[in-house]
C-alpha cells in the first residue's frame, strides 16, 4: 500500500495552489458577496486545464487521472467553496458521462468546448417532486422524426444559469419508472429553454443555482446520451462519481477552517497565554484533524478505485458522507475558537460555515448514502 502522492501530483498540487492563492484566495469574500465567481477567472480555471482534468488529451482535456480532479477541487475549495463546486459540477455531472457513455461523435463535439470552459456543464436532474426518488422525473420526451421533444421543469441545478451544456434526465413513459427514462445533451441556449430563477442561497452564493422550465425544447436525434431507457442508469452512474467530488469539496472548505484556526489561535491571546496553549482548543484542533485525515483517506481510494475500473459505489457515498459531515463539523469547531470574530464575516470561517452545509445534501442526502451502504453491506 502507498500513502504518499507521487512526485506528479504533488507537482499539481504545488501549482493549482499557487493559482489559487494568487486568483482565487483574494476574490473569495468578493464571490461570496457578489453572488458570482467572474468570467474572467472562469476562463483563468479552464485555461489552467482543471475544467478537464481527467478527460484524454485527445478531446482537450488535460489527460490526468481522477486523483489529480480530487486533488484540484480539494485545493481550490480551501479557499472557495463555490469555485470548487463549479470544477466538481462541470466535471462529474457533465462532461464524465458524456465520456462514459457518450459515442465517438458526440464526445468529439461536445467536451472540447466544456474542456475549454467555452461552455460550462450541470446535470439537469431535480425536479419539484423528484429528489432522492430519481425514478420519479415528471420531464417528459417525445420524438417527431429526427429530434426529441422535451417538456417540464427542474430545479437545484448547480451551473445551470451559465446556460452552457446540460445533461437532461426525462421519461417517455411515467409509469415505466427508471425503465423509462433516458438523457439528453442539451444546449441550455435552446428555445424554449427558460430560466425561472437563481436561488439566493445560504452557501455557496458564487455558484449559480438554477430552476428551469423546459418547454417544447427540441433536441436533435443524435443528441440521445446512450440509448433510450439507459437514463436511469446514467443518472446512478453520474451521481457516484458526483459524490467524490462533493467529498473533495466537503475536505477541502474543512481543510482551509482548520489552517485558518491553527493561524487565529497561534496569534489570539487570553489569560497571558495563545489560545493555542489551552488544552480546550488543543482537543478541538485534535478531532479536527484526525476527522480531516479519516476523509482523506475515504475521498483518496475512491477516486483510486474508479480510475482503476474497480466497483466504488459503496466508497463514493461513504466518502461523501464522511467528508461532508467532518466538513460541517470543523467549521462549527472553527467558529467556536474564532469566538465572536467567528461570526462575522471581517473572518472567513463563517463563509465557510455556510458553504459546508450543502454537502450533506446535493449529490445525493448524507440519508440516502447511508442507504446506499447499507443495502450494499446487506445484499
Amino acid at each position: 500500500m502507498e500513502f504518499e502522492l507521487s512526485q506528479d501530483h504533488r507537482v499539481l498540487q504545488d501549482s493549482v495552489r499557487d493559482f489559487v492563492t494568487n486568483e482565487i484566495k483574494p476574490i473569495a469574500r468578493q464571490i461570496d458577496e457578489n453572488h458570482a465567481i467572474p468570467d474572467e477567472l472562469v476562463a483563468k480555471i479552464g485555461a489552467m486545464g482543471l475544467l478537464g482534468s481527467y478527460l484524454p488529451e485527445t478531446y482537450g482535456g488535460a489527460g490526468l487521472d481522477i486523483l489529480s480532479y480530487v486533488l484540484a477541487v480539494e485545493e481550490v475549495s480551501k479557499a472557495c467553496g463555490s469555485t470548487g463546486i463549479l470544477i466538481s459540477a462541470h466535471t462529474s455531472l457533465c462532461c464524465d458521462p458524456i465520456l462514459q457513455f457518450g459515442s465517438q461523435e458526440q464526445k468529439q463535439q461536445h467536451l472540447p468546448p466544456l474542456t475549454r470552459g467555452e461552455k460550462i456543464g450541470c446535470l439537469l436532474l431535480t425536479e419539484p417532486d423528484a429528489g432522492s426518488d430519481v425514478a420519479g422525473i415528471a420531464t417528459t420526451y417525445r420524438q417527431e422524426g429526427d429530434a426529441f421533444v422535451l417538456n417540464g421543469s427542474k430545479i437545484m441545478i448547480t451551473n445551470g444559469g451559465y446556460l452552457g451544456t446540460g445533461i437532461v434526465m426525462a421519461s417517455h413513459d411515467r409509469g415505466l419508472r427508471h425503465k423509462g427514462i433516458s438523457a439528453f445533451i442539451v444546449d441550455l441556449a435552446s428555445e424554449g429553454v427558460v430560466v425561472q430563477r437563481n436561488e439566493n442561497k445560504l452557501g455557496i452564493r458564487g455558484t449559480y443555482t438554477t430552476a428551469f422550465s423546459l418547454d417544447n425544447v427540441r433536441v436533435p436525434a443524435g443528441n440521445l446520451l446512450g440509448s433510450e431507457g439507459q437514463g436511469f442508469k446514467i443518472a446512478m452512474e453520474t451521481l457516484n462519481g458526483g459524490r467524490i467530488g462533493v467529498a473533495a469539496q466537503a475536505l477541502g472548505i474543512a481543510e482551509g477552517a482548520l489552517e485558518r484556526s491553527l493561524s487565529y489561535a497561534r496569534e489570539r491571546r487570553q489569560f497571558g497565554q495563545p489560545i493555542s496553549e489551552m488544552q480546550a482548543i488543543q482537543f478541538k484542533l485534535a478531532d479536527m484533524y484526525t476527522a480531516i485525515e479519516s476523509s482523506r483517506l475515504l475521498t483518496y481510494r475512491a477516486a483510486w478505485l474508479k480510475e482503476s475500473k474497480k466497483p466504488y459505489a459503496m466508497e463514493s457515498a461513504m466518502c461523501k458522507l464522511h467528508a461532508s459531515e467532518t466538513a460541517t463539523f470543523v467549521t462549527h469547531q472553527a467558529i467556536q475558537i474564532h469566538g465572536g470574530n467567528g461570526y462575522i464575516n471581517d473572518y472567513e470561517v463563517e463563509r465557510m460555515y455556510r458553504d459546508a452545509r450543502i454537502t450533506e445534501i446535493y449529490e445525493g442526502t448524507n440519508e440516502i448514502q447511508r442507504v446506499v451502504i447499507a443495502k450494499m453491506l446487506t445484499s
